[in-house]
């Protein structure tokens, strides 16, 4: 009898215990919506986590003749890494030439594309990628720094002075195919966010910062001298050093390129010398990339086979392809937004990247006064102020109450109305006037689920009807910066509910949603067709919007209940 109950005793321990362990915080079903959430963003840093060592990491699934991993040229291989060629079965190798600047090695020359070598480990986007980016990171790091992961943060900027010193830039990532280009500037705003989170963690670096602050000036550099520079205006534009088709779209977006010449031949006034006939080439021309076929043929309205014209080659110019790559560098790959299929981003000087510019100039100033450095200090100061000059003189638009990019080519400001006006606001520089323009004009991107990127409706995913994180971030960020605190929470409140719906619906935070239709779903003809999961920007950006939200707004977040998406 005893034993018997001594049994029934162990059953019911087996039964509590595991009712305990299911309702802990990290796995209970019903726990409030934004506990699941939050557990989701903190284990996630570690499923999105990489390091060279791992082989995970380096064995690229993309390549098919094996996979190299790349070492500067005047780099002493660690060990642990010469290891790899057996415990992974991959090829360590130096970079041929030691580099200074971007563009100095053109990785074409190399036998085989690879992965960069990095020192530390760091986050990457989502689940397919294995390399570190350059924008995306500034948002991680902001989310890592919130969840408390200030060495993951630290080590991850670090990363960046080790591409600045051994691979001439910030690279738009750590593979040998972007050695030609770099991202949107956010350095200096990743410096600042470790230094003030260890500072507020009673460890403030002085060292650690004077040796960031060198880095990031040097950083800056590349950006405020030729080819960076926009024409006369005295601003700066986006510019890949490299020629032609970039690797990365011949691999992973196939059938891009013919959809922007089908593009170009069906707007023949929108052509402007992108794409190039045979039979107009001019003697001794070299095309780049791949050629087409371009027929006319009469429509079939009965069985009977239509009837063509002869087929006549065409492809696309070298400036479509200095505009493409340039469209990449800013990270809005692709948006219509420089012309179609961003075709002209190197003929502009864009309101983002100078925005950041000027953030980086004011940033290098408060460095400068941290660090003892006064005349430094009233440099920085007089070349934001000049800097603050050029954008309202070129960008503000005071009839239409925005900031417009400017076509320095053309001599004309752009009239494509896009979310980066809110960049200077985020980085300060728009006066209380400009802020409330631009604020009084807020319908003009607001959907049920967040600011979408344009009004313009192109099939490109940075324009009509997406939301993104990143761009959703710097702008609520920059309003609440201009005192518009109770514009700024219902911004919040809109695009933290629309993650919050579709993480209860799927369980997963995604690169990019539906802002219309409130949707994680997308129908992108122009860009990666996947919604790719993850996602690094995203959970740095609904925890920082999370933070700055009314507690009575977090506790409407918790009475969230996802409903059912809406299909077109």
């Amino acid at each position: 009898m005893k034993a018997v109950r001594l049994y029934f005793a162990f059953l019911l321990c087996l039964l509590v215990c595991e009712s305990l362990s299911s309702t802990t915080p990290d796995s209970r079903v019903d726990a409030p919506p934004l506990e699941q959430i939050r557990s989701y963003i903190s284990s996630g840093w570690d499923s999105l986590t990489r390091t060279i060592t791992d082989c995970s990491t380096v064995v690229d699934p993309k390549l098919t003749q094996g996979s190299v991993l790349y070492v500067p040229a005047d780099y002493q291989v660690p060990q642990a890494i010469q290891q790899l060629q057996t415990k992974c079965n991959i090829k360590v190798e130096h970079l041929p030439a030691v580099i200074h600047h971007p563009g100095e090695l053109n990785p074409i020359n190399l036998e085989q594309p690879g992965l960069l070598y990095l020192e530390n480990r760091y986050v990457v986007p989502g689940g397919r990628f294995n390399e570190m980016y350059g924008w995306d990171s500034y948002f991680i790091v902001v989310g890592l720094v919130r969840n408390g992961r200030i060495d993951l943060a630290k080590g991850m900027v670090e990363n960046f002075f080790f591409e600045i010193e051994h691979y001439g830039t910030v690279l738009n990532a750590n593979r040998t195919y972007y050695l030609t280009r770099s991202q949107p500037p956010f350095l200096s705003s990743m410096i600042m966010s470790v230094h003030e989170a260890q500072k507020a963690a009673g460890h403030e670096d002085s060292a650690w910062l004077a040796r960031a602050y060198n880095y990031a000036a040097k950083d800056y550099e590349t950006w405020v001298r030729e080819p960076h520079l926009a024409g006369n205006t005295g601003l700066s534009r986006y510019y890949d050093y490299g020629d032609g088709p970039t690797q990365e779209s011949l691999k992973d977006e196939t059938g891009f390129h013919r959809k922007v010449v089908n593009y170009f031949l069906l707007h023949p006034a929108l052509e402007a010398n992108y794409v190039i006939l045979n039979s107009k080439e001019k003697s001794g021309e070299s095309v780049l990339g791949r050629k087409y076929t371009a027929q006319v043929c009469e429509s079939a309205t009965t069985m009977e086979r239509p009837e063509c014209e002869p087929a006549e080659s065409v492809s696309l110019s070298a400036d479509y392809y200095k505009g493409d790559r340039a469209m990449r560098e800013s990270g809005f790959d692709v948006s219509f937004r420089f012309g179609p299929y961003g075709a002209a981003t190197h003929h502009y000087a864009p309101v983002c990247l100078n925005s950041l510019l000027y953030k980086t100039e004011k940033d290098l100033e408060e460095m400068s006064l941290l660090l003892g450095h006064k005349e430094e200090a009233g440099k920085w100061h007089e070349r934001a102020r000049e800097r603050q000059e050029k954008i309202v003189k070129y960008f503000w638009d005071a009839g239409r109450g925005l900031f417009f990019d400017y076509d320095f080519v053309g001599q004309k400001r752009s009239s494509y109305e896009y979310i980066t006006t809110f960049y200077p606001l985020w980085a300060g520089l728009a006066t209380k006037e400009q802020a409330q323009a631009v604020l009084h004009n807020v319908s003009v991107f607001e959907q049920p689920g967040g600011l979408v990127m344009s009004p313009h409706e192109t099939g490109g995913q940075w324009d009509y009807p997406y939301v993104w994180a990143p761009t959703e971030f710097l702008a609520i960020q920059g309003i609440r910066r201009a005192g518009f605190a109770k514009e700024a929470d219902r911004l919040s409140y809109q695009f933290l509910s629309d993650v919050l719906e579709n993480f209860q619906r799927d369980g997963t935070i995604r690169e990019k949603y539906d802002a219309v239709r409130r949707s994680s779903e997308t129908q992108v003809s122009a860009g990666y067709h996947q919604n790719i999961i993850g996602f690094g920007w995203t959970n740095g950006v609904f925890l920082e919007l999370l933070h700055g939200l009314p507690k009575k707004d977090v506790e409407r977040l918790n009475n969230v209940a996802a409903t059912p998406e809406v299909k077109k």
